[in-house]
């Protein structure tokens, strides 16, 4: 929803590129501070996830973000810009601690040689929603609330207000099921032993940077695509591709689950990733506004990501490394271009941050034991980088202008590729999550 908040905020408040940025500076800047709490807690008393348990946790978490959607409503009614952020702030520590606890617990929730493939799985249903929000956030705010064309006060009160009430009933559900208990292994207080662990450290930078270059591509897409020299199209319209750069991350993360999943033999994963690819772009069709000529184009890329995973060979840090040294390409041929070729391959960007999460994450906890919680949250606090990597090209993008600020993203995942490397030869051919040896 932050992507389509910041045109919305953008014209109610007049800001331009670097403070409309500040939106994705206070939400994920919150994950940094939420992180930086967690970590010194555990660093001084232990592992809290030890006492509340992964579904307490959630439920916490859950209830947080909830509070955080119910302060949009005095936001809108003083239409302050500083409360909307206060708002944005403590969701993103709801997501915080969601993020500590769920992410780990999908983890352990199975065989390890099978965790890449589960965390792709699980951010394959997360993409789903982030697909579904531009479409629908965006019919909400710039249609369904406005009157004469003219955004009224309730086009975020009443939806973020809804969303409240979801968490909240999602918290009970949570609460009422029975999910499996894990403990993790003590490591006790005043330790600081995940940051031996290089690869833990080389992930903290991965997360960073991968993060910050795909918030910052998503909240620049409608501005992008309605300059003159790209599409020239409005806001009602752009949300429909800003669904799609989402939607690319999706198919993307049902294939890697599916890629990554060392049970299956060659012709299974073929088979299986064409199909979830032809029902993840229908059900993508089915919720744009947009005719299938007009999403055409999209299907050359998800080609272009099958021949990535190819590459891949389903190993993790190499997948890692090609998935981010193609978005390199795209995005190149985003700044160099123009017209629909420099807006489909900026939106092709989002095929390939698909395994990103899950790929940098596994591999940076891998071999942890004890250490994974620890590790846990100090990867989570990598990302700041979607509150720092934002607000930067906001800035470059009022200086130089929209465009050539997309250099940076690049240069995020130049480091993200460097990184892929890295563990290719540090950590061979683990990819999911099994016990190495390392960082001591």
């Amino acid at each position: 929803m932050n992507d389509i908040l910041i045109p919305h905020l953008k014209e109610l408040f007049q800001l331009n590129y670097f403070q409309a940025m500040l939106v994705q500076f206070a939400f994920f800047g919150a994950y940094f501070i939420g992180s930086v709490i967690y970590f010194a807690v555990s660093y001084f008393s232990g592992d809290p996830i030890n006492k509340i348990g992964y579904k307490g946790g959630i439920i916490i978490g859950l209830l947080i973000s909830a509070l955080g959607c119910l302060l949009f409503y005095p936001a809108e009614q003083m239409a302050i810009y500083p409360m909307f952020l206060l708002a944005l702030f403590t969701l993103g520590l709801g997501f915080t601690l969601l993020q500590i606890s769920a992410n780990p617990y999908v983890a352990i929730l199975g065989p390890p040689e099978g965790a890449s493939s589960r965390l792709n799985l699980a951010q394959a249903f997360n993409s789903l929603g982030t697909t579904i929000a531009p479409v629908l956030g965006g019919y909400l705010i710039f249609e369904f609330f406005a009157e004469g064309g003219e955004i009224t006060p309730d086009a975020t009160k009443i939806p973020y207000l809804i969303f409240g009430l979801l968490f909240v009933l999602l918290a009970v559900f949570v609460r009422m099921i029975k999910l499996p208990r894990f403990k993790a292994e003590e490591v006790g207080g005043g330790k600081l032993g995940a940051l031996a662990f290089p690869q833990l450290r080389g992930g903290v930078l991965g997360i960073f940077f991968y993060v910050g270059a795909e918030v910052a591509i998503g909240s620049l897409i409608i501005s992008f695509i309605s300059q003159p020299d790209v599409m020239g199209l409005d806001e009602h319209v752009g949300k429909n591709y800003l669904a799609l750069y989402w939607g690319g991350a999706m198919i993307g993360r049902f294939l890697g689950s599916i890629s990554l999943n060392d049970k299956l033999n060659a012709t299974k994963k073929a088979s299986y990733m064409v199909l979830a690819a032809i029902a993840v772009f229908l059900v993508i069709y089915s919720i744009v506004d947009l005719s299938f000529n007009q999403i055409a184009t999209f299907l050359i890329f998800i080609v272009l990501n099958f021949v990535a995973f190819a590459i891949g060979r389903s190993v993790a840090a190499r997948a890692l490394t090609v998935f981010a040294l193609v978005n390199i390409g795209l995005i190149l041929a985003t700044v160099l271009g123009s017209g629909s070729w420099a807006m489909w391959t900026l939106l092709a960007v989002g095929l390939f941050n698909s395994i990103m999460w899950s790929n940098i994450f596994t591999l940076a906890i891998t071999g942890l034991g004890a250490h994974t919680s620890q590790g846990a949250s100090l990867l989570v606090m990598g990302i700041l980088g979607g509150a720092l990597i934002p607000l930067l090209q906001g800035w470059m993008a009022d200086v130089v202008g929209l465009k050539p600020s997309f250099i940076i993203p690049a240069i995020c995942y130049a480091y993200v590729a460097g990184y892929g490397l890295y563990c290719s030869r540090k950590l061979g051919k683990v990819t999911q999550s099994e016990p190495v040896a390392g960082g001591h």
